[in-house]
C-alpha cells in the first residue's frame, strides 16, 4: 500500500541488504518493543500525505530512527500528519 493516502505498514522492510541511503537501526535501542514480528534493521525515507491538510511530506529515515529508538515509539506507528498540522494539534486551545 505504499504511496496510498493511508499506508498502514511501517516504512522499514525486511530484506537481505539495506537499500542505498538507508539508515541502520540499533537493535539494542529497540528492546522496548514487544513483538513476535521482525524489528527494523534499517529505516528509509517514507513519503506520505497528511490526513488533515493533504500536503505531501517525507518522514525521513533519521526522524524514524529517533522516534523508534530514542522516543521509544510503537513500531507500528507511522507519520500521518505534516509537521505544521502536528504543531497545530499540540498547541493550546487559546493559540488556535
Amino acid at each position: 500500500m505504499t504511496g496510498d493516502k493511508y499506508t498502514l505498514l511501517p516504512p522499514h522492510l525486511p530484506a537481505d541488504e539495506p537499500p542505498p541511503g538507508a539508515v541502520l537501526a540499533d537493535l539494542g535501542k529497540l528492546d522496548h518493543i514487544n513483538t513476535y514480528g521482525d524489528l527494523p534493521r534499517y529505516y528509509i525515507d517514507y513519503p506520505f500525505t497528511c490526513i488533515d491538510c493533504g500536503k505531501r511530506e517525507v518522514w525521513t529515515a533519521l526522524q524514524q530512527k529517533w522516534y523508534y529508538e530514542e522516543a521509544k515509539g510503537h513500531i507500528w506507528a507511522v507519520a500521518v500528519r505534516c509537521r505544521a498540522c502536528r504543531r497545530a494539534r499540540k498547541a493550546p486551545e487559546s493559540c488556535r
